[in-house]
C-alpha cells in the first residue's frame, strides 16, 4: 500500500479486483460487464477498466462512445459497449475501433447503418421496459428489430444484443419489466433474429440491483455499476453485508482549530454535499482521532466539525470523511443517506483538485 499522507482520495484497485470476482462468481454462468461510466465513479476510468479485467470482468460499459475510444487509445481490447448517443456522436470511428453500440431509435440505427463503416457495427437494440430512460417502445420495437435485420442483411450490421434496463422500482415493476423484455425477445425471434448458434445475440437486462438478487433476470450478461465499488443498492443491507469493500476513501486534514471547532480543508467544491446540513440540522460526521465528530458547516473550501469531549485536534492531523467503514469511519453510504441521495452521486463528485493516490497491493 501506499504510504501518502495528507489530504487526498485513496482510491483502492484491490477492492475493486474483491468486488469483480465476488459479483462475477454470484452472476455466473452469466457473463460480467463492468460500468466505467462516469469516469469510473469518479475513480478514474483506465486504472479501474484494467483492474476489473484483470479480475473477472469480460467487458466493460462506458457510456459514449468517446470513453471508449479513449479506452481503445491506451490499448484496452476488451469489448466495449456505448449506448448513449448524440448528435455528434462519431459512430464511424466507433464501429472501425470495434466498440458495441447501444441503439434505442431508427434514427440512432440509421446513422449506424450509413456510417461508411469499413465492418459491420455490432449493435445491442434496446426495449424500454419502464425506466424511460430511453429505449424503443413496444409500439416501435418491430420496427426497429426489422431494420436492423435489414441492414444486417446488407453487411452494415449485426445485431449483437438485445437488452433493457430494469427501473428497479419495486419487485412488482421489476417482475413487470422482466416480462415485458422476454415478450420483446419473443417479437424478435419471430421477426428472424437468431435464438440459438454463433449469431444468437447477447441478452441483457440486470445491472448491480438486479444481478444480485434476481437470478432469472441474469441471462447472458450482468451490466455491474456501483457494487463493484464497493456500494450496496438496496436499502436493507450495506456493501460490507453484500460481501463487498468500498474502493474509496476520502481523508482531510485540520488547517485550524478554534475552540471547540476544527475546520478541515475539504469543502463543497471538492464533491461534499451541502445537504447533509437539513432543516434540522447535521447528521453527518467525521472519523477524528478515532472518534465520530459531527459535522456543523459546509463552506465551499472547508468543512467545520465539533470536537469530541475528551479529543485532542492538532493542525496537521488526518480526518477521515468517509472510507470502507473498517476504522469505524463514516461509509459512502453513510453519506448518501446524510445527504438524501445514492451512493453513485457521492463517489462520482470527487473533486480532481484533491490529490489522489493508487492503491495496489
Amino acid at each position: 500500500m501506499s504510504g501518502a499522507s495528507g489530504t487526498r482520495l485513496e482510491l483502492d484497485l484491490d477492492a475493486l479486483r474483491h468486488n469483480v470476482r465476488h459479483l462475477s462468481s454470484l452472476a455466473a454462468p452469466a457473463r460480467t460487464m463492468l460500468a466505467v461510466k462516469a469516469d469510473a465513479y469518479g475513480h478514474g476510468m483506465l486504472p479501474f477498466a484494467r483492474a476489473a479485467l484483470e479480475s473477472g470482468a469480460d467487458s466493460l460499459a462506458v457510456l459514449d462512445v468517446p470513453a471508449a475510444l479513449e479506452l481503445r487509445a491506451a490499448g484496452v481490447d476488451a469489448q466495449l459497449f456505448a449506448w448513449l448517443h448524440g448528435q455528434d456522436t462519431d459512430f464511424r470511428a466507433a464501429i472501425e475501433a470495434d466498440v458495441d453500440l447501444g441503439v434505442s431509435s431508427l434514427l440512432e440505427l440509421r446513422r449506424i447503418g450509413e456510417a461508411g463503416a469499413t465492418r459491420p457495427a455490432d449493435v445491442h437494440l434496446k426495449i424500454d421496459t419502464g425506466l424511460h430512460r430511453n429505449g424503443a417502445s413496444p409500439e416501435n420495437w418491430p420496427a426497429l428489430v426489422s431494420e436492423a435485420i435489414a441492414y444486417a442483411q446488407r453487411g452494415r450490421v449485426k445485431i449483437a444484443g438485445l437488452w433493457s434496463h430494469l427501473a428497479d422500482a419495486s419487485p412488482a415493476a421489476d417482475a413487470a419489466a422482466l416480462g415485458e423484455f422476454r415478450a420483446a425477445i419473443a417479437v424478435a425471434a419471430g421477426l428472424g433474429v437468431p435464438t440459438e448458434g454463433d449469431e444468437r445475440p447477447l441478452l441483457h437486462l440486470a445491472a448491480s440491483s438486479a444481478g444480485i438478487r434476481e437470478p432469472e433476470a441474469r441471462f447472458d450478461l450482468v451490466r455491474f455499476g456501483i457494487a463493484a465499488y464497493g456500494v450496496s443498492p438496496f436499502d436493507d443491507i450495506d456493501g460490507p453485508g453484500l460481501g463487498l469493500r468500498g474502493t474509496m476513501r476520502l481523508i482531510a486534514t485540520v488547517v485550524d482549530v478554534d475552540g471547540s471547532t476544527a475546520t478541515l480543508d475539504v469543502g463543497s467544491a471538492d464533491g461534499v454535499p451541502p445537504s447533509v446540513l437539513g432543516a434540522s440540522g447535521s447528521g453527518a460526521e467525521v472519523l477524528l482521532a478515532g472518534e465520530r465528530a459531527a459535522v456543523t458547516a459546509v463552506r465551499i473550501d472547508t468543512l467545520l466539525v465539533a470536537i469530541p469531549d475528551g479529543v485532542v485536534a492538532e493542525v496537521g492531523a488526518p480526518v477521515v470523511v468517509f472510507g470502507a467503514g473498517d476504522d469505524g469511519e463514516p461509509t459512502v453510504e453513510d453519506w448518501a443517506t446524510w445527504a438524501g441521495t445514492i451512493g453513485d452521486e457521492i463517489l462520482a463528485r470527487s473533486s480532481r483538485r484533491i490529490p489522489r493516490v493508487l492503491l495496489d497491493e
